[in-house]
């Protein structure tokens, strides 16, 4: 059975992992290597205008790759870890390939002891979408895993069935849910209580 470090050095190496999440099951590359994040889009078959994500162990390794005011940071530190993914505006270390070219990226910490083993031995930050062709279902189990996806990947991390509710979308600067997920009411309220506090 694979474990976190055989997993870590297959990131290291610019390979594909899947891992589980406290929603779906995600598919982890080396967010900082433009090669390996072509990896994880052809894997996908996604659009590569479409941006992904990227996992971090904690708020504070968040900020090394996000530029955040008090209110977004605020935001992080209550609702992370947890399966909400913060959009926010990135630094240049982190590559255009990752983000469509646009200038903001999703933060992802996930709720999931797994998870945040592997992204703290990956010492980079991860890739965070979810583990299947874009289009297909997302995969709560791991024998759910397309067998030509599955082909695509150097190691799969088995944390049996996850909850299966996508994170929430949120760009708390702008105040605006680009997609309801997990914990949607809670967030919800809290940027409404901040609008308030204006």
């Amino acid at each position: 059975m694979a474990t976190i470090e055989d997993a870590a050095a297959a990131i290291e190496r610019g390979e594909l992992v899947v891992y589980p999440t406290e929603t779906v099951y995600g598919l982890g590359a080396d967010a900082l290597d433009p090669d390996a994040i072509e990896r994880a889009y052809a894997a996908k078959g996604r659009d590569r205008a479409k941006p992904m994500s990227l996992g971090v162990p904690d708020v504070d390794a968040a900020l090394d790759y996000v530029r955040v005011g008090e209110r977004e940071e605020a935001f992080m530190r209550e609702f992370l870890p947890g399966p909400v993914t913060v959009v926010c505006e990135k630094r240049d270390i982190v590559p255009d390939s990752l983000v469509g070219g646009r200038d903001r990226v999703g933060i992802r910490v996930p709720d999931h002891d797994l998870a945040l083993d592997l992204l703290e031995a990956a010492d980079t930050p991860v890739t965070a979408t979810s583990a299947n062709r874009s289009g297909r279902p997302s995969v709560r189990h791991p024998d759910d895993l397309d067998p030509d996806f599955r082909e695509d990947v150097a190691i799969v991390l088995d944390g049996g069935e996850t909850d299966g509710v996508e994170s929430t979308v949120v760009d708390v600067a702008e105040g605006v849910i680009h997609r309801e997920g997990a914990n949607a009411d809670a967030i919800v309220d809290w940027l409404a209580s901040a609008r308030g506090d204006e």
